[in-house]
């Protein structure tokens, strides 16, 4: 019970779920160990996610946000019974690697995408590579998007890039409104791959890199590769795992 640790937004609803948690938690004899409630909405979980990787925590996520697609739905009634026989889902981030217009070098997380993006009114002008392969010469549009399967219905599927299961081993390379080629769709690529994205123009057409919610303005030289070795341990309630969770999106996508 000494375990368990629960961390909040701070938020109204959030500090009252809290507060439920920490006496139905106190009032019960639970042997569970080394798990962290995160109460708040994705973006909070991303946060604590992120801040805690080099711990060997079970996170459950308890949504108090808007849609909350990495979060379990707050039951007061069966909130104890769903935390003692939830399952667990094993996830590794992508880390993101820049080198910016004064050649510093910055390295960041995304468990969900990383995303590049025009700075400006102009196009990005963007070469991408993986492996010892030339994906695309160049790209010109808004931008582009490496997605995990974790994040593949976040902002990737606003870009209409492909939902991939948590299981594919593997990442989606999605364009942001594509100028040039028009009808270029992306890829979907091995998870062990190591994308190299370059500014072909970072005077004229200055771009950002995004891993999550965390940006590098001015990139010039973007690397994107999977980090197996951190893996956050991540629970969910029986019924609603993020893998039916991904399900779900695609049944709705083939409906949409």
């Amino acid at each position: 019970m000494r375990n368990i640790q629960i961390i909040s937004d701070k938020n109204k609803k959030s500090l009252k779920i809290k507060l439920i948690l920490q006496k139905q938690i106190n009032s019960k004899d639970i042997k569970k160990s080394n798990i962290v409630i995160v109460i708040g909405g994705d973006g909070f979980m991303l946060q604590t996610l992120k801040k805690n990787k080099n711990l060997n925590k079970f996170f459950y996520g308890v949504n108090s946000g808007n849609y909350g697609f990495l979060m379990n739905k707050f039951s007061s009634k069966n909130i104890i019974k769903n935390l003692l026989k939830a399952k667990m889902i094993t996830i590794s981030p992508l880390e993101m690697t820049v080198r910016n217009n004064k050649n510093q070098i910055k390295k960041n997380l995304a468990i969900n995408e990383v995303s590049i993006l025009r700075q400006s009114r102009q196009a990005a002008s963007l070469s991408i590579t993986y492996g010892s392969k030339n994906l695309i010469k160049q790209l010109v549009s808004d931008g582009v998007l490496v997605s995990t399967p974790a994040g593949s219905t976040a902002y990737n599927l606003s870009v209409h890039g492909p939902i991939l299961s948590l299981n594919s081993k593997k990442l989606s390379i999605s364009p942001i409104s594509p100028f040039r080629p028009r009808r270029w769709k992306g890829k979907i690529i091995s998870d062990k791959s190591k994308i190299i994205i370059k500014n072909l123009n970072p005077t004229k057409r200055p771009i950002s890199a995004v891993a999550d919610n965390i940006e590098v303005r001015n990139a010039k030289n973007i690397v994107v590769k999977t980090n197996q070795k951190i893996r956050f341990n991540l629970l969910y309630d029986q019924n609603r795992s993020l893998q039916k969770k991904i399900k779900i999106e695609q049944i709705r996508r083939e409906f949409n």
